[in-house]
């Protein structure tokens, strides 16, 4: 369905930040089609064409990067879309069957919804946080050491309506489009709430501590410059 006229007003203002950004207008494209997700809950025909006309360019060229990109959606997902990791990490340390108990108890299979329009599923690569393996995010924030068990209370009382934190981050779960959003680059001044690390991230800072080891001085700022010339000059030699 076309955006109504009161949705491209919205649309219009928000694009008209985010172009503003940029010094050349087809840079906009990534949050530009975060924005229509965020409006949406995903990418639809509307959406390319939507962001095509905004920055000059063809529907095959932002079909091209919707497509390129897993983040984006070409059909509504969940309220709450769940990715469970399988990289290798996690994958040894029980990702697989999460993964596997997940989509037998939701009884859904890579980005397909549940009845209720609350959970979806999505089976992600690494997702960088791997002294906490196995992960599961939900809306790109972080549930730290998952096991198959505390992955299905997740998606339990992610249907229900009960209160559900990050391990680490803001205290309050954003929804699918409210992360599109923020991706799009429009603050919702949470950043700085929660842990943004745990105790594992710091254990290397900790044996230093303990150690007395500091991190070496930079050399002087030549340095780069120094070894330019030596090449230089080594390649001037006659043979």
């Amino acid at each position: 369905m076309p955006f109504s006229d009161t949705v491209r007003s919205r649309l219009d203002a928000d694009a008209a930040q985010i172009i503003g950004k940029y010094p050349g207008h087809r840079s906009a494209l990534i949050p530009l089609l975060h924005l229509v997700q965020a409006e949406e809950g995903y990418v639809s025909e509307d959406g390319i064409e939507y962001c095509a006309a905004k920055l000059g360019l063809t529907e095959a060229e932002v079909t091209g990067v919707v497509t390129f990109y897993t983040m984006y959606k070409r059909r509504p997902v969940g309220q709450y879309h769940v990715g469970v990791c399988t990289n290798t990490v996690c994958a040894v340390l029980g990702g697989n069957q999460i993964l596997a108990e997940l989509r037998e108890h939701l009884a859904v299979g890579d980005d397909e919804v549940t009845p209720d329009g609350q959970v979806s599923l999505e089976h992600l690569e690494c997702n960088a946080a791997c002294v906490y393996a196995p992960v599961v995010m939900v809306n790109w924030e972080f549930f730290d050491n998952m096991t198959p068990a505390s992955a299905r209370q997740l998606t339990d009382d992610l249907r229900t309506g009960n209160k559900v934190s990050p391990t680490r981050g803001p205290g309050r779960l954003v929804t699918w489009r409210e992360a599109a959003r923020i991706l799009a680059g429009f603050n919702d001044d949470l950043a700085t709430e929660g842990p943004a690390a745990g105790p594992a991230d710091l254990v290397g800072l900790k044996i230093a501590k303990e150690h007395g080891w500091t991190a070496p001085e930079p050399g002087p700022a030549d340095n780069h410059g120094a070894g330019s010339q030596g090449a230089s000059d080594q390649a001037r030699e006659p043979r």
